[in-house]
């Protein structure tokens, strides 16, 4: 299956790939504004009109956009991450031409109503109090702020309730003239789709819009800090950040694959060590994120105050271990997860047309399955042990929540890095 690429005058780009067999599509526009994307004082307006694309467009009330969709067993949905907002629907393959009409219009023509904004400004407030009631949600919004202090990249996506409550109408139509510009936005479509017809429709859609630029951002500058927020709760929520590369440099793919076999998995090293031998806690994860310039090597878990201090003695001795003892059978064992999970990842077309605008907003094109697979193929027990030594030394951060009054403060973690 081979990505179909055309680009528009105006810089808009529309990119898709048929997935012969299938009757259903998914289809949608990602634009690159997320939460970098915004200045200090603007900080969760990107989230905040996402919500707003769904209540109401020149064309169609908020119920007639879920009901155009519904009507045909269609799905639509948003989400808004640090560097891109998507607007995106499933529908079955009939129905293409109408699912993207309904897409074009909530982001092209979006009524922003004055009583709507002050019904979903409540919604987003709402949201914003569940997070703060989840434990294991939030201490990665402060990780991330803990990682990139002062920055765009570091704020969060929701943005505090008090920007968040005072939004206005010219802020969001500000927001969307800034940034809602046709050469930022890529249009993606996987499954039972004919390219030339949704190219057609395209340039019905957005053809005569101009074309304003490449935003600046400011870039991810991984510095490292520690944040600790006191509460009574049960358990201590522990999450510990390392610098990491991003999707440009040759390293990405030894990074991935490192975190799989420290905490990918049931098999993993962390999971074994911390779980199954020790029982101290419920859960506990590696994982490695990455970004066009920069990236996280993030762990987590959750455990008692009485067992905080154990649980990151043994993590920091895995962490060292690692560099010297990774085996080859723990480097195959994640580089088949790494890879089955992008394969099976790409038989969905929900995912493949994620893949596809991500990729191509990255890189300018779409690479192929086989050049991932080929480079996950190349990594070496080699590579990934002279990476697990470098990560050890890289910048580090460190957020905790709940009973944290015996957990190791981020100086503790250096030092027993260092050991």
């Amino acid at each position: 299956m081979k990505s179909r690429l055309t680009t528009l005058p105006n810089g808009f780009r529309i990119v898709t790939e048929a997935m012969p067999g299938l009757k259903s599509a998914s289809v949608g526009i990602w634009v690159t504004a997320g939460g970098r994307h915004e200045r200090v004082e603007q900080n969760g307006i990107a989230h905040f009109l996402e919500h707003m694309a769904f209540k109401g467009t020149e064309k169609r009330s908020s119920l007639q956009i879920a009901e155009s969709i519904e009507d045909v067993g269609g799905y639509i949905n948003a989400y808004t991450s640090r560097e891109m907002t998507a607007y995106y629907a499933r529908v079955l393959e009939d129905d293409v031409t109408l699912a993207l009409d309904v897409i074009g219009d909530i982001v092209l023509n979006p009524v922003f109503d004055p009583r709507e904004i002050e019904i979903e400004r409540h919604v987003i407030l709402q949201e914003i109090g569940q997070a703060m009631d989840t434990p294991d949600d939030i201490v990665f919004d402060w990780l991330q702020e803990a990682c990139y202090p002062d920055q765009p990249f570091g704020r969060s996506i929701l943005g505090p309730a008090e920007r968040v409550s005072g939004f206005s109408r010219e802020d969001l139509t500000g927001f969307v003239a800034e940034h809602y510009s046709p050469d930022r936005m890529i249009l993606s479509a996987a499954g039972a789709v004919d390219h030339d017809a949704i190219v057609a429709q395209a340039e019905a859609l957005f053809g005569d819009r101009k074309a304003t630029g490449k935003a600046l951002i400011q870039p991810a500058v991984f510095k490292g800090a520690e944040r600790r927020e006191v509460k009574a709760l049960e358990q201590v929520h522990f999450a510990l950040a390392f610098d990491a590369p991003g999707y440009l440099s040759p390293d990405v793919y030894t990074a991935q694959i490192y975190a799989m076999a420290l905490g990918g998995g049931m098999s993993s090293r962390l999971f074994q060590k911390v779980r199954e031998e020790r029982g101290l806690c419920y859960s506990i994860f590696a994982q490695s994120g990455a970004y066009e310039d920069g990236g996280q090597i993030t762990i987590y878990a959750g455990t008692s105050q009485e067992e905080i201090a154990d649980l990151t003695a043994i993590t920091l001795q895995e962490l060292r271990r690692a560099a010297s003892d990774m085996s080859d059978a723990e480097v195959n064992r994640a580089r088949v997860q790494l890879k089955a999970g992008m394969l099976m990842g790409l038989e969905s077309p929900s995912s493949r047309a994620e893949r596809l605008a991500r990729l191509l907003a990255i890189w300018g094109r779409v690479p192929e399955p086989e050049e991932a697979v080929a480079k996950i193929e190349a990594v070496t027990t080699e590579g990934v042990r002279r990476y697990a030594g470098e990560m050890i030394t890289a910048d580090t951060a460190m957020a905790l929540y709940g009973p944290i009054d015996s957990a190791p403060s981020l100086e503790d973690i250096r030092r027993g890095l260092a050991a």
